[in-house]
């Protein structure tokens, strides 16, 4: 797990930390850790990041370093995984599991089933999940395997170019089959958990287009311009169209005993190969 890159001639480098801010773009809190640990090298050597390059000079960066995630316990499980590389691991989780462990899922989260993968394949590794779901929502959540990649996928977030696209079932029938729901989001009073809609909220904006209509309730594709907590949720039950099976912004359904959402498409630029990379699932409201 090493990138690398060699001087050009025609590179505007003078020395080793501008390849690393210019190039690679790490962060000065990561390029701090790394010069520290001594994982930077010029041509095979250690180096300091003040050390002078020129034309030819082979700059390494080595993740090869292991990690521990000491309050995370691994645990078997079957996963579905569906992209894995060096650098990045994409599963499908199930409803009904949340990607973190917490006092009532300490043993039986995403997460703790990722450690025990990472374990089994020799990958001493912190567990680093990039994109988060509620528990109650199915879908690609992906995980960085080092500090570097998680940093660059959290710009693309930051920049809109890390595109994830949902699937919701969602009562009635919707008088305009596309559209975009732009109301602010903010956490509801007295809750640690449920949000409202709320003119002092941040600005949450989701864009939906009508896919199919049943009798009495519709599937949509929902891309997300923002990422807020449970924004989906919320928008949707503020406009009269709640979630089937939302118990928190609608009420239960005989359909589907959770939430019905499902993140079926992750779009993002490999922070490695800069190749663009497209992950598509299709949806299962069952599981």
């Amino acid at each position: 797990m090493k990138l690398e890159y060699k001087i050009k001639e025609n590179d505007n480098y003078n020395n080793v930390n501008s390849v690393l801010n210019n190039q690679f773009k790490i962060s000065t809190r990561l390029r701090t850790k790394l010069i520290k640990n001594k994982h930077i090298m010029k041509n095979g050597i250690v180096c300091d990041s003040r050390e002078n390059v020129k034309s030819g000079d082979i700059i390494t960066i080595n993740f090869d370093y292991e990690e521990e995630s000491e309050n995370i316990v691994p645990t078997k499980m079957e996963l579905d995984i569906v992209f894995e590389d060096e650098w990045i691991l994409v599963v499908n989780k199930p409803a009904g599991i949340p990607v973190h462990p917490s006092m009532l899922h300490y043993e039986d989260s995403l997460s703790n089933g990722i450690k025990y993968y990472y374990n089994s394949i020799g990958l001493k590794k912190k567990i680093r999940p990039v994109n988060r779901l509620d528990k109650n929502t199915s879908g690609l959540v992906l995980f960085a395997k080092c500090e570097y990649i998680q940093e660059r996928l959290i710009d693309q977030m930051q920049e809109g170019t890390f595109k994830k696209q949902y699937l919701a079932l969602v009562s009635g029938i919707l008088e305009n089959k596309t559209g975009t729901i732009n109301l602010p989001i903010a956490r509801k009073q007295g809750s640690i958990i449920e949000r409202c809609i709320d003119e002092s909220g941040k600005e949450s904006i989701t864009h939906y287009e009508v896919l199919k209509e049943y009798e009495d309730y519709s599937m949509v594709k929902c891309v997300l311009e923002t990422g807020r907590t449970h924004q989906i949720r919320v928008h949707f039950s503020a406009i009269g169209h709640p979630l089937l099976g939302d118990e928190l912004y609608g009420k239960a359904s005989e359909i589907i005993p959770r939430q019905a959402l499902h993140c079926y498409y992750l779009g993002f630029v490999h922070p490695v190969s800069n190749k663009v990379i497209k992950i598509e699932i299709k949806e299962n409201f069952k599981k």
